[in-house]
């Protein structure tokens, strides 16, 4: 009974991650314009994600707008659009080997070797899905904070951490902790 806990405990989990890998990776809100100085008026607010820059003015107005070429991107981008869109593709698959391994483990109780193998797929596709999304995450991240202290950034230069951000840490431990429930096995 508390195999069967787990595992659709995992399920859950390893589902709300894959959703977040998702939605981190379409949101435009990997950087966002920061306010210092004490400049209380603002009328725009800027994004930048992986895909688009968005500006947002006084709340109302939205513009977004594609990156005009792939080759004009710092590599850098280049590589967090690739590490997320197979972080998004291996989530759906092992979310889906996971849906697989819980059937097949409440069809055929007699036979615990074919459990093991999609379970412990399962889990090693959520772990390795949820590092591939925690390594442009926390770069992006890191770089976010580096510039914001440097003194030789400009002020209209400087970002903040956006949401997706923590949308995407939060969806790396919901990964990573379904994937230790289906290793457990």
């Amino acid at each position: 009974m508390a195999c069967c806990v787990l595992q659709i405990t995992g399920l859950i989990f390893g589902g709300v991650g894959m959703v977040g890998t998702l939605a981190a990776t379409a949101m435009p809100q990997w950087r966002v314009s920061a306010y210092i100085d004490g400049n209380i008026v603002v009328f725009e607010t800027i994004w930048e994600g992986l895909w688009m820059d968005c500006i947002s003015q006084l709340g109302i107005r939205l513009q977004c707008k594609f990156y005009d070429s792939v080759l004009a991107l710092p590599p850098p981008l280049e590589a967090f659009r690739a590490l997320m869109c197979i972080a998004v593709g291996l989530s759906i698959l092992s979310f889906l080997m996971a849906i697989v391994g819980v059937k097949y483990t409440h069809r055929s109780r007699e036979d615990p070797q074919g459990i093991s193998i999609f379970i412990l797929a399962a889990g090693v596709a959520f772990l390795l899905t949820g590092v591939l999304v925690l390594i442009p995450v926390s770069w992006t991240g890191g770089s976010i904070i580096r510039d914001f202290y440097d003194p030789e950034v400009p002020m209209s230069l400087k970002r903040e951490l956006g949401a997706a951000l923590y949308v995407g840490w939060g969806s790396t431990a919901l990964l990573l902790a379904a994937g230790a429930m289906y290793c457990h096995f």
